[in-house]
């Protein structure tokens, strides 16, 4: 189904307009794929990519500073994320012993071992999502979205 199909117009829409717009109907069922497989774990796009950023520390913490720097989405309420993933059990906060001031957070064994079932989770969802592209298009696909 083309894009116009899918917006449902019968004019022929102009390249740059159209490829924007095919973008966004992209991102769109991408967003709802990804969403969807997380849903069971009830944590969003932005908590699933805090977890991943701390796990990613490797058992050091992380300031709110480092993990919102390192966000796929930035944004500013990252402290209401971390909250969120505190209620959850799946990070800790607490205090730096040698500056009070510095909040440090890590990612729990609870929350390693929840990560690890979304990470299945969207593995299964990336192959539903891309299934329709060979490797060879991939890297191709990965050349082009490099340019933006």
């Amino acid at each position: 189904m083309n894009v116009e199909e899918i917006i449902k117009t019968s004019k022929k829409i102009p390249l740059e307009p159209r490829t924007v717009i095919h973008l966004e109907l992209v991102h769109n069922r991408i967003s709802e794929i990804m969403t969807g497989a997380l849903k069971p774990f009830e944590v969003s796009m932005q908590q699933f990519n805090v977890l991943r950023i701390l796990r990613g520390q490797q058992g050091n913490p992380a300031n709110l500073s480092t993990i919102n720097e390192r966000m796929v989405t930035k944004m500013s309420n990252t402290t209401r994320l971390v909250d969120k993933l505190i209620a959850k059990g799946h990070v800790s906060r607490c205090i730096c012993p040698s500056n009070r001031r510095k909040v440090e957070i890590l990612i729990t064994e609870q929350g390693l071992d929840a990560l690890a079932q979304m990470d299945k989770a969207l593995e299964k969802a990336h192959g539903t999502l891309l299934k329709n592209f060979d490797k060879k298009e991939l890297e191709q696909l990965n050349q082009l979205l490099d340019k933006f």
